[in-house]
């Protein structure tokens, strides 16, 4: 009953969070197209204040939208604020980041081999990473090195490629990867809630106190700008890693800091070609480098095909036939180490039902599964779920060996 239930909660939470998500994501692309397509307005309405104009067919009609450079002669009787779905984001994660992984399944997060952790150790490490990354950015947005933007954006990607190492050592594969998303979007959600409302707030002020906003208000806004579109380009990295918890080849991966690294510079150099499309600068040659970039990197990270190891010799130098492995051996081993999660009935308090619909439960399931099993268990080493169960090195070869000799 307690997984049943603790997948229902995961489910909740899961659906909350992509919806609040799909809502704050769609809001920015929105915006920052918005701001790229706006075109010089007509006198009259320069005369009033306005920035640039545009024009826009959806639904069945026509929408006028008009963009002010400070704020309009009088507050309108209604004005929407976007911050909600920034905010409902940020708390549905964190509450996802709590139920799944610090209270959850312990194999998503600990792993034993690289650090032996409590849940309130982890939850330590997992925060004061969060709380310590945010405060870095937002010293650097606030510091000279905001007024170059290709400078900033360097070392940002330097300090989270830092937090993928960092978190690789300390933490599972998937718990590492969603920890970096964790902090890629709290600086998003730092950046709407002490930069972008706060000077959204400034501008309201002015307006509605009829006065011409100084130069402090005008710079919180431009800084505001500045930190919208750091958040724009963060969105495809930030997705990525929301959808990376069902690619074992990702976050499993021996060297998966660096993966995750370069999947975030693909995707947001990708991005940047629409951001120059939408100011009617078209560079190709963006999209090609990124995906010759991602063709490198499925090429990098391809695993080796299986080889049977070297023969053993005898004392005359003579092959010593190997003997191959028996059937009940893998039957034990399948009992140890795999069927507690992969079964139709899991026995493990994590799961109601077996992870990714894959069973284990005898020789004919495993066959059918060969692959993904060479992958995860032989290959990468990533199943069992932080090694919970102890299957050694030893274990992993007969098992490797097993599938060689039937495919």
């Amino acid at each position: 009953m307690h997984a049943y239930l603790a997948e229902w909660l995961s489910l909740i939470i899961r659906w909350f969070h992509v919806i609040a998500g799909v809502a704050w994501i769609g809001a920015s692309f929105y915006f920052i197209w918005l701001d790229n397509n706006l075109r010089e307005p007509p006198e009259w309405k320069k005369q009033k204040g306005i920035k640039g104009d545009l024009w826009a067919i959806h639904g069945g009609g026509f929408y006028e939208v008009a963009k002010y450079h400070v704020g309009p002669e009088k507050m309108p009787t209604e004005l929407h604020w976007f911050k909600w779905e920034a905010y409902s984001t940020l708390m549905s994660g964190l509450a996802l980041l709590f139920a799944v992984y610090y209270f959850g399944n312990p194999g998503y997060l600990i792993d034993p081999s690289k650090l032996e952790l409590s849940t309130f150790g982890a939850i330590a490490i997992g925060m004061g990473t969060l709380l310590g990354v945010m405060a870095i950015y937002e010293a650097l947005i606030r510091s000279p090195l905001a007024k170059h933007g290709l400078a900033f954006g360097v070392v940002l990607f330097l300090i989270l490629v830092a937090v993928s190492w960092g978190m690789f050592q300390v933490f599972a594969g998937r718990g590492a990867f969603i920890h970096v998303g964790a902090v890629i979007g709290t600086i998003m959600v730092a950046n709407v809630f002490l930069g972008i409302v706060p000077a959204q707030r400034a501008l309201v002020s002015a307006v509605e106190e009829g006065r011409t906003p100084d130069d402090h208000v005008v710079m919180l806004a431009q800084r505001a700008m500045l930190r919208s579109r750091h958040n724009n380009y963060l969105t495809l990295p930030v997705i990525f890693i929301m959808i990376s918890n069902h690619y074992p080849m990702f976050y499993g991966h021996e060297y998966g800091w660096a993966v995750l690294a370069a999947i975030g510079a693909i995707t947001a150099y990708a991005r940047h070609f629409f951001n120059l499309r939408h100011q009617h600068i078209t560079k190709p040659s963006i999209l090609v480098i990124s995906a010759l970039a991602t063709v490198a990197l499925v090429w990098a990270m391809a695993p080796s095909a299986p080889e049977a190891p070297a023969p053993a010799l005898d004392s005359q130098g003579e092959p010593v036939a190997v003997t191959p492995v028996a059937d009940a051996d893998v039957e034990q081993l399948l009992v140890t180490h795999c069927m507690a999660c992969h079964a139709a009935q899991p026995s493990s308090p994590a799961f109601q039902a077996p992870p990714a619909g894959i069973m284990l439960e005898n020789l004919q399931q495993l066959k059918q599964h060969s692959a993904k099993v060479q992958q995860a268990a032989v290959a990468t080493q990533y199943m069992p779920l932080g090694n919970m169960t102890g299957i050694t090195p030893q274990e992993r070869s007969l098992l490797g060996q097993w599938l060689r000799e039937n495919p």
